[in-house]
């Protein structure tokens, strides 16, 4: 076998670690700040997956992408959108090549660690009404109790007509919460351990203190009832049909005397689903097809019709290629085994007053710059696909030709515990597929931490991958 000569020319020898503002030109500071702004209004405005996706479908329609649903034919050039249960949403630009040939697929999730309402959550107590919720995804449960909370989301009467509460998020609505002991009633609760300190079942919203004195049992449920069926129509046995989440009423605000950072809900995922979307409505005419995937369900394992783990991707896939008439006998094994993909999922970063769970030399940190993960997982890479070296080397020739600063990382130590993303899943259909993400602080906490840096260059990264 012939040996392939190495260049030995390079002088930097050593991996250098140093923060990425350092290397901004005023004009990409501008772009940073202009960015970060769009960012905390779109983090403001979607606080559930629905409203991500209604979000992304109105700025795709202002750019001319079709509903690929009531497309006929497609040609190179042509940008489609598909939209899934309002979920998930798939945002394509067709590229020239041939669409067996693979294509560049960025993929994250809208989907945030909420609290929902269970489907009979309303009773009274104690001259109290209260909701009855079950959390969603993994949280710290005592996290959750003594903030300002909101409820967004959709309800479905018998008739099959949708409609969308939100309470709390104008200024002039009222706000709910979750209550806890006080210190001096607490001396049982707080010798528990940490996680036990609330239990599931005590995350009751409340929601109203005032009776309605012509109603002869349940007064203050009545009056609950009553107050939502003046405003939005709905009885009680609506609550079985509804998609109710309970969310923090945190505005994202700049974060910091220099303002280099974000504070905001739902940052894991939608960061990254911010910029991923951002990227691909902004390119024209790519080589390969290029598609955005915006999923649901991935906090609780990407199942149903609308996580990961569904078929709905392998459909859209398949239409595309119905539509440009290049769909053939094991057309999507073509395809995936041919695809290169970025997982879009955020990382862990490096917080110094938590150091003991994580190796200092092997973690994102703020301002750093977008990181790459080779590998999720638990302990011995349990549950997790690896990248290769060839597709890792090829994904950092990409980023070094188009000055995309970016580190490397992993979620925590090796036995400390671990997690996952998407990536396996397509990576189970024979793509190459990468982890590449934005580090956050206090990931899955109600107010999560991100550096304007590192959502600037993760923008710059999905936008020069697509291409």
């Amino acid at each position: 076998m012939e040996k392939k000569k190495v260049d030995k020319s390079k002088k930097d020898i050593l991996l250098k670690k140093e923060s990425g503002w350092l290397t901004l030109t005023p004009k990409e500071m501008k772009d940073v700040e202009a960015l970060s702004k769009e960012y905390i209004g779109f983090l403001n405005e979607c606080k559930t997956e629905r409203e991500c996706v209604n979000y992304w479908l109105k700025v795709a329609q202002k750019q001319g992408y079709k509903d690929l649903a009531t497309t006929k034919t497609l040609k190179a050039g042509d940008k489609v959108y598909y939209i899934n249960r309002d979920k998930n949403i798939f945002l394509a630009v067709i590229g020239k090549e041939d669409i067996k040939n693979g294509i560049n697929l960025i993929g994250s999730h809208v989907d945030s660690p909420r609290i929902d309402l269970k489907p009979n959550p309303l009773y009274e107590d104690a001259g109290f009404a209260l909701l009855k919720t079950h959390y969603y995804g993994g949280i710290k449960k005592y996290q959750w109790t003594t903030i300002p909370l909101e409820i967004r989301g959709v309800v479905v009467n018998s008739k099959g007509e949708k409609i969308e509460v939100s309470i709390g998020k104008d200024p002039t609505d009222p706000i709910f919460t979750i209550t806890d002991l006080l210190p001096h009633l607490a001396r049982k609760q707080m010798e528990k351990k940490l996680n036990d300190g609330i239990e599931g079942e005590d995350l009751n919203l409340l929601i109203g203190n005032y009776p309605d004195d012509k109603s002869k049992d349940e007064k203050i449920k009545n009056n609950m009832m009553k107050i939502l069926n003046e405003k939005y129509g709905i009885v009680e046995a609506d609550f079985l049909s509804s998609e109710l989440e309970i969310v923090p009423n945190f505005e994202a605000r700049e974060m910091g005397l220099d303002r280099s950072m974000i504070a905001g809900y739902g940052q894991d995922d939608r960061s990254c689903a911010f910029t991923s979307a951002k990227a691909i409505i902004e390119i024209e005419n790519p080589t390969k097809t290029s598609l955005c995937i915006l999923m649901d369900k991935e906090e609780i394992g990407s199942l149903g019709n609308t996580g990961m783990r569904s078929n709905v991707l392998d459909f859209v896939i398949s239409e595309l290629g119905v539509k440009l008439n290049q769909y053939e006998p094991n057309f999507l094994n073509k395809v995936y085994v041919n695809t290169k993909m970025l997982s879009a999922d955020v990382d862990a970063a490096y917080d110094p007053t938590f150091a003991s769970v994580s190796d200092p030399k092997n973690s994102g940190y703020l301002g750093n710059g977008i990181v790459l993960l080779k590998y999720t997982g638990g302990g011995g890479k349990y549950s997790s696909s690896e990248a290769s070296a060839e597709f890792t080397a090829s994904i950092r020739g990409i980023f070094d030709k188009n000055k995309v600063k970016y580190q490397s990382g992993e979620l925590g130590k090796v036995d400390e515990g671990g997690g996952g993303t998407i990536a396996y899943i397509v990576a189970n259909k024979g793509a190459d597929v990468i982890d590449c993400g934005i580090p956050i602080l206090c990931m899955h906490s109600p107010y999560e931490v991100s550096s304007k840096f590192d959502v600037f260059m993760a923008y710059r990264a999905y936008k020069v991958f697509y291409k």
